[in-house]
């Protein structure tokens, strides 16, 4: 029926066409302004150059991490701040440098038991402030952040979790069965390997391969779970069954991946694809990395095969730079690794994609933080309760609405270790190597090579000064050291 017969009357009939625009425009504009939904992912201990994106390592393909860079932004001075995984995740979870309420060093094996150690409950977390403006929360995969049931995730913002609370976990339970080891034994001399079945026993680091699983279950919510697949793909399964089962409302979910965190264990079908690499240290590295890889590739499938894919601001970063003495990890020219307040310890892959709303193929080259994705997240998510954050909304940024740097200067304190970053200058101390402060000029000098510190006393002290303005309100170290 036409509308000319609904309403014989001209002036009514043109008031119905009026309601029914009206209509359209209102749902149109509630579709736009729908909240996004917000996917973290974090790898652990991966290293700057070790992304093809990066254009360092070329022996290992990352097409699906990559992918996020084509498709986004990819920064390439971004920041964790700390060298080291509990540090650094509380001060990205909460968007606040973690030395301002004491979660200063790391956490590991008995230490992860004391019910004195974590997040401190006063702080509330990314998924605290997106949980009341509405959204599903979920965290697969490592916390770190407290083991005693006050810290665990479900009591700090999240809905559902499946993971474990401890620094590491092997990738599978024993004997290890479709996968090879490369694992650590102190008796051995060094260089020495030993196989034994599917398990190379080696020590090129000298300590024992830590109990990792030691009263450290994997859990569901906060019941032990058995699990018999991979870990890097079981946490995959879990964070795909999260996206395609909440589609009612916007969602978080934080996929914060061990990979690849000691111990070293590689699927045999992985370690094929990285069969040309001769080293079998490097080539089990190699399948740990091609692993997560794949993992990334699924997630970003299931976005697209639940018609998510531009309705979600993707984040992807690790939680310290690469090479320790168990991994190979690698990055590129910088100097230092893990537990260095060096660019190796803390310059991180930082991909960020979100169609439409962040320009593909983009590279940002100012100094950005973990410390920004909150405040990102929740400028994204129409959330205005950005109390007390330290980082910056990097959206309009990103979008060259903003032409200033985010950050003025960051700062960073690890234990003894400090380091303060202010446009292209970085003042270091780094107590292993140095008797005092040493100063570099990034721009020149990325790989901190050479110490300025003497030829430029003045900018020495003011950037010293203005390190302990910044120190001066942070919490003593009061946390158990490593």
């Amino acid at each position: 029926m036409s509308i000319n017969a609904l309403f014989p009357d001209a002036g009514i009939r043109m008031l119905a066409l009026a309601c029914v625009l009206a209509a359209l425009v209102t749902r149109s504009a509630a579709a736009a302004e729908r909240q996004p939904n917000i996917l973290l992912l974090v790898a652990d201990d991966l290293g700057w150059g070790e992304t093809g994106a990066q254009g360092f390592a070329k022996d290992i393909a990352t097409p699906h991490l990559d992918s996020l860079a084509r498709g986004g932004v990819r920064c390439t001075q971004g920041y964790v701040t700390a060298p080291v995984c509990a540090p650094s995740r509380a001060g990205l979870l909460t968007g606040r440098y973690q030395t301002r309420f004491g979660y200063e060093l790391n956490v590991i094996g008995k230490q992860n038991l004391d019910p004195r150690i974590g997040v401190a409950l006063s702080e509330r977390t990314l998924a605290d402030r997106l949980r009341a403006a509405g959204y599903a929360t979920a965290l697969v995969g490592k916390w770190h952040l407290g083991s005693a049931p006050p810290y665990h995730p479900q009591r700090r913002g999240f809905d559902e979790f499946f993971g474990f609370l401890h620094e590491g976990h092997f990738y599978l339970p024993p004997p290890y069965e479709g996968a090879s080891s490369f694992l650590r034994r102190k008796s051995l001399a060094p260089g020495e390997r030993q196989r034994e079945g599917n398990i190379t026993w080696s020590r090129h680091a000298p300590i024992d391969e830590p109990p990792y699983d030691d009263e450290n279950p994997l859990l569901r919510g906060t019941e032990p779970a058995r699990e018999p697949a991979y870990l890097t793909a079981a946490f995959t399964r879990e964070a795909s069954g999260f996206i395609a089962r909440t589609k009612d409302r916007p969602w978080f979910l934080a996929v914060t991946y061990n990979a690849v965190h000691s111990p070293m264990q590689a699927m045999e079908g992985d370690l094929a694809r990285v069969a040309s690499i001769a080293d079998e240290h490097r080539r089990i590295f190699g399948g740990l990395l091609t692993a997560l890889d794949d993992s990334v590739g699924t997630l970003l499938a299931a976005l697209r095969e639940h018609g998510v894919e531009k309705d979600t601001l993707i984040v992807f970063v690790s939680d310290n730079g690469g090479p320790t003495a168990e991994l190979t990890s690698g990055n590129g020219p910088l100097r230092g690794g893990k537990g260095e307040l060096f660019e190796g310890g803390i310059r991180v892959p930082f991909f960020a994609r979100w169609p439409g709303r962040i320009p593909a193929g983009s590279i940002f080259t100012a100094p950005v933080s973990t410390l920004d994705i909150a405040p990102t997240a929740l400028a994204a998510a129409g959330v205005h309760d950005t109390a007390g954050l330290d980082g910056a909304d990097l959206l309009p940024h990103w979008r060259g609405e903003k032409s200033t740097p985010p950050h003025a200067a960051l700062y960073w304190r690890y234990g003894p270790q400090f380091a303060l970053r202010e446009g292209r200058w970085k003042l270091v101390q780094a107590t292993k190597l140095a008797a005092a402060p040493q100063l570099f000029d990034l721009d020149a000098d990325p790989g901190e090579r050479t110490d300025l510190a003497v030829r430029d006393p003045e900018r020495t002290a003011a950037m010293l000064r203005h390190w302990r303005e910044l120190d001066a309100p942070m919490s003593p170290l009061n946390q158990p050291a490593k």
